[in-house]
């Protein structure tokens, strides 16, 4: 598969053509707000479409959140930002348009080719300093500035997902409250829920840079209780980094908030050390090395092209036709006997046909009435032999799968469930996941840290590594909603969990899966998973953000 495929995927059925006009020409990928698709304005200029998923969209608190955060970062302009364009957060469902940047994440582009030399994250550093100016210019702050949020085009990095962080605060709080941003990338005050400012996005460029030179976080991976924990307490151990890097992280990664360098200064700083590549207009070679090759961007999709019907017959001339004279007359007269024996006989035969279409469809129609009420009544009396049979059965466990002899309780109740979200879900041999209470475990240092397994735990889920690692539960149903549909919904659960089992191997599991779970209290939950690691079992985790509906199943 080429890099552009792997890009720019087909839309699937589910995918809708339009989105408030926009035609949308292929899918670019599935997050924890929705899912993103490519798209052109009426220019032809490429957009990038995230159209939000259903469950936010029906929480009132973060339709007024992401309408706010809409209006503030349509006032952002800068060379170094992906400029949001349009939006609604009224829409059905809610949307907002960016330009399309025709390049990797870095996050991407270090997972491909491993730590970016020097000068390239010289550049990095300038490009996204300068975005942040833009931003706090707006009266912006970040929040969750990190390697997935910095797109790297021909001529720089561009910062994306800027002023709807804030919205998208519901599915990105952390395990020590409601605190907004991805935990191996904020700052000790954001950790520690204290207050955040423009000094903030500057200790996360910080660690976004250090990511780009070391090919991993700084503060190391792991649970996010431990390294939230590193971050507050600890300093950085910037030996790691190269010795050219060394003096500017160092202020930006300052402990003190005060302390820390401003974007302008950061700017300034790379700016010197880049020398006459700061000044080209463009990256150094190697900055476009590391963006890899240029992908051809899909045409935009053509509008319907109207159908047009030819008349049955022609239209009668109005112009003035010169009088014809006898011989003509005669002729004329035959050539319209001729002609409306033509038509009569073609008369006949539309009307033989229009009889035997309408005796064939009244027969169908019978036919199909007959084999209806046949159904309906073997249904009905199949319902009532269900229920006489089940109404005395004893429940008892199928093997590895559904309740035997049971039924799914009726979805049908008069309030639909409402989704509740429980972002920054981490799961290891230590740490299991419990759906009634999903920050029971995480929330306690003490259970973190002593040697006790997830099974002694007595959780709903477990993270379990043998000869291969797997989530698997006493008591819960465990399924993979397939990756060709991503933007899992309740319904989509439920389909997925029909044919579940305890059980699920994490080898189909990657970043962006997602997973269903159901609980016997009938509770059920989609889990997006951000990070899987299993590459060591002894030290592997996955990681992730749940949604919960009660009572749902």
């Amino acid at each position: 598969m080429d890099h552009a495929t792997e890009v720019f995927q087909p839309l699937q059925a589910d995918d809708p053509p339009m989105v408030a006009g926009y035609r949308l020409a292929a899918r670019l990928g599935a997050g924890g707000m929705g899912r993103v698709y490519l798209s052109h304005t009426q220019g032809g200029r490429p957009v990038a479409i995230k159209v939000i998923r259903p469950e936010l969209a029906d929480d009132p608190t973060f339709r007024r959140g992401f309408r706010r955060e809409i209006k503030a970062a349509q006032r952002v302009r800068g060379a170094y930002t992906a400029e949001l364009i349009d939006g609604d957060a009224d829409g059905v469902p809610p949307w907002l348009a960016t330009l399309y940047v025709p390049g990797p994440s870095l996050a991407e582009a270090v997972a491909r080719r491993g730590p970016l030399p020097v000068p390239a994250v010289l550049w990095l550093m300038a490009g996204v300093a300068e975005a942040l100016q833009a931003i706090h210019a707006a009266g912006i702050v970040h929040r969750d500035l990190k390697p997935s949020n910095v797109l790297l085009a021909a001529d720089g990095p561009r910062v994306i997902d800027f002023g709807i962080s804030l919205a998208s605060g519901i599915t990105s709080h952390t395990a020590t409250g409601a605190t907004v941003g991805t935990p191996q990338f904020m700052a000790p005050e954001q950790a520690s829920g204290g207050g955040v400012t423009a000094a903030t996005d500057v200790f996360a460029l910080g660690q976004t840079a250090a990511f780009a030179a070391l090919g991993e976080p700084l503060y190391g991976d792991g649970n996010s209780v431990g390294v939230l924990y590193r971050i507050v307490h600890s300093e950085p151990d910037l030996s790691l980094l190269p010795a050219q890097l060394r003096p500017l992280m160092a202020r930006c990664l300052a402990a003190d908030p005060g302390q820390r360098a401003t974007p302008a200064e950061i700017v300034e700083w790379c700016r010197q050390r880049l020398g006459r590549d700061a000044d080209a207009g463009a990256g150094p070679a190697v900055w476009r090395e590391v963006m890899g090759p240029e992908v051809t961007v899909p045409s935009p999709v053509p509008h319907p092209t109207p159908v047009h019907t030819m008349p049955l017959l022609a239209q009668p001339q109005l112009q003035r036709r010169p009088q014809p004279t006898v011989p003509d007359e005669r002729r004329a007269r035959r050539r319209r006997t001729r002609m409306l024996a033509v038509v009569v006989t073609v008369g006949s035969l539309l009307s033989v046909g229009v009889a035997w279409t309408n005796l064939d469809m009244s027969e169908r129609l019978r036919d199909r009435n007959a084999a209806e009420s046949s159904t309906s009544g073997q249904e009905s009396s199949a319902r009532s032999s269900t229920s006489s049979s089940t109404s005395g059965a004893s429940s008892g466990s199928g093997a590895g799968g559904r309740t035997s002899g049971g039924s799914r309780p009726s979805s049908t109740a008069s309030k639909p469930p409402k989704p509740i979200p429980y972002p920054v879900q981490m799961l290891n041999a230590t740490i299991p996941l419990d759906m009634k209470d999903p920050y029971r475990f995480l929330n306690d240092a003490k259970d973190v840290k002593d040697d006790r397994s997830a099974k002694e735990r007595k959780a709903d889920i477990r993270f379990v590594c043998g000869q291969t690692c797997a989530l698997e539960s006493d008591t819960s149903l465990i399924d993979w909603v397939p990756s060709e549909k991503p933007g899992a919904t309740l319904e989509s659960c439920r389909a997925t969990l029909a044919d579940a089992e305890h059980r699920l191997p994490l080898a189909i599991v990657a970043a962006g899966s997602e997973i269903c779970f159901e609980h016997p209290s009938g509770d059920i939950a989609l889990f997006v998973v951000d990070v899987k690691s299993t590459a060591l079992p002894d030290s592997g985790f996955v990681s992730g953000e749940m949604t919960v509906w009660r009572g749902a199943a």
